[in-house]
């Protein structure tokens, strides 16, 4: 079964859940998909970790050798990653979109589309069974098809381990990489929180898991912050016909634990908030089967 927990904006608490489920299901593959800035690996220290380049865009390279500074690149460019320096054209990386027009205009034929290997397909095991993640380098693009390489890499752990469960880490938002990370999932749980904000972007969601036809829940964390924000929440989920995974207390023993590399479960296995996560995670996982 695979499981997304995804939330429409960042901050809810999305990851320290996702942690936390996974330390509860005890034999998991988890895959950390929000490839911009994954951080699972930093609170269950990976071992054996198996790298794998990811080309995610290409990058013009000029040859100063043959470049006669006519400056034609930078008048087409329409990204401003080209400019001029010393009679010659140098490129601005974080500015070139990869398009290739550069090299078709260049007159000197000064100009070549290399690919891009900076970001990173990494796997390796932890004590919980396999942990995929992809580390998107800076100003790379194509983090949907990235999201889909970690899916694919989490499925042949699963495979091979015969392992049941797939819990996935999602990114925030409703852009490509979260649509990437829970199109064919068997279902997703929508992390929010008691705020403006947060009502609103799990409106949009919503909207989008509808859209996939996807079963989901929604988790309420930080709840008591705000009861009336809470209560509106649940009244949306009612009226929507969402299934409501349960409450979670703020509390910032969460914090405690992260600073010492623990998910929350693992920190202070008997405390109140840990009995929250574990009611959601019985009703997520165990009255499905």
């Amino acid at each position: 079964m695979e499981t997304a927990i995804i939330s429409g904006k960042g901050g809810t608490g999305k990851s320290s859940v996702a942690a936390a489920f996974a330390a509860l299901a005890e034999e998991v593959v988890v895959a950390d998909c929000d490839v911009d800035a994954a951080n699972l690996y930093i609170l269950f220290h990976p071992e054996n970790i198996e790298h794998r380049s990811f080309t995610g865009s290409r990058e013009a390279v000029i040859d100063d050798t043959i470049c006669d500074g006519c400056g034609l690149c930078v008048d087409y460019c329409r990204f401003d990653a080209l400019s001029m320096a010393a009679g010659h054209a140098i490129v601005l990386g974080v500015f070139c979109d990869g398009c290739g027009l550069c090299a078709r205009v260049c007159p000197q034929h000064a100009i070549e589309m290399e690919e891009n290997c900076e970001s990173t397909l990494c796997s390796g095991n932890f004590r919980y069974g396999q942990l995929v993640y992809g580390r998107l380098a800076p100003g790379e693009e194509n983090s949907g098809k990235l999201v889909s390489m970690v899916r694919e890499k989490a499925r042949q752990h699963a495979r091979d381990r015969r392992m049941n469960n797939i819990i996935i880490d999602g990114p925030p938002g409703i852009g490509c990489p979260v649509i990437a990370s829970i199109t064919g999932v068997d279902q997703v749980v929508i992390v929010t929180e008691p705020s403006k904000s947060g009502m609103l972007d799990l409106k949009r969601i919503w909207s989008l898991c509808k859209s996939l036809r996807l079963p989901a829940y929604v988790l309420i964390n930080k709840y008591d912050l705000h009861i009336a924000q809470s209560k509106e929440i649940e009244a949306f989920c009612k009226a929507n016909g969402i299934r409501l995974a349960g409450r979670i207390s703020f509390d910032p023993i969460i914090v405690d634990a992260m600073v010492h590399c623990k998910t929350v479960t693992e920190w202070v296995p008997g405390s109140g908030i840990v009995s929250e996560i574990k009611t959601a995670y019985r009703k997520i996982f165990q009255e499905t089967l």
